[in-house]
């Protein structure tokens, strides 16, 4: 396993390698098998194990998130815990989400509200887009089929959403927990990422669903959100995002401590250019 890399590996055993900076996982998709060794050997040298489903649309478990590395937990907990850098976070999240700048001199709670309610009129836009009756988000996990199919298919396509940025927080050594729009629930930092994303991938794909009165729109959703994460490498996306947004709080990341354990299986040394294999 490389250091600063997370690599997904599907069911055929095709592997897909990507660099994010500081941080070790294998992310297993559904179908695949690994054996008690490699776990072990895992466990040993730091890297995290994440099962998804296909395209990160699961989260089904996950080893020791961080890599046994506490420092950016710290990092994202002190951004929490101030004030002013929180807010500085929770307004790149807006200025993000919204594409323009957010109002000045305004609470996190009052920027929520904002949020809030132009949530609630891009849902209604959506649906008179494809034709879906609207009436508000509406549903109870305790009673999914009491629902009606628009809310039914929002919620199966927001879980998919929820599945790949859980996953994509673990894999970069943050708390899914410590979230500075959303807070007090265990998803909180996986909410306030989605929601990013929320409205260009997932919430189309519920309204079409819905539209056509699919027999099974579950599986129909899951399907077409594990196609779109794909298509559009949502799971590469998310963790510069990740990266770029906390650096809005303007509190210095943590640096490399004296103590840090290198890699365990540290890079094989090149044997030419970048072009080469590796020796």
């Amino acid at each position: 396993m490389l250091d600063g890399a997370f690599v997904v590996v599907d069911k055929n055993g095709v592997r897909t390698h990507i660099p994010v900076g500081g941080v070790a996982c294998l992310m297993l998709e559904i179908g695949t098998r690994i054996s008690h060794a490699a776990v072990r050997l895992a466990a040993q040298v730091g890297t995290l194990l994440v099962w998804i489903g296909e395209g990160g649309v699961r989260l089904y478990s996950a080893g020791q998130p961080g890599g046994a590395r506490s420092d950016r937990l710290l990092y994202q907990a002190r951004l929490a815990l101030d004030d002013d850098a929180r807010l500085k976070v929770v307004r790149e999240m807006y200025r993000r989400r919204f594409g323009e700048e957010p109002p000045a001199r305004r609470s996190v709670e009052q920027l929520r509200g904002i949020e809030g309610a132009r949530v609630r009129k891009t849902y209604q836009l959506l649906a008179q887009k494809f034709g879906v009756e609207w009436k508000a988000r509406n549903y109870d996990i305790e009673s999914w089929d009491a629902g009606d199919l628009p809310n039914r298919c929002l919620s199966a396509a927001t879980s998919c959403l929820y599945g790949v940025t859980e996953a994509a927080v673990l894999a970069a050594g943050y708390a899914p927990a410590i979230g500075f729009i959303h807070s007090g629930k265990p998803l909180s930092f996986v909410y306030d990422m989605a929601d990013l994303y929320k409205f260009e991938t997932v919430v189309p794909i519920a309204f079409s669903t819905a539209a056509g009165q699919p027999a099974e729109p579950e599986r129909q959703i899951r399907l077409a959100c594990r196609d779109a994460f794909r298509r559009t490498n949502l799971l590469e996306r998310i963790i510069p995002d990740i990266e770029a947004i906390l650096a809005a709080g303007e509190l210095a990341p943590p640096q490399p401590t004296g103590e840090q354990i290198p890699p365990a299986i540290p890079n094989p040394s090149s044997l030419g250019d970048p072009g080469h294999r590796s020796g």
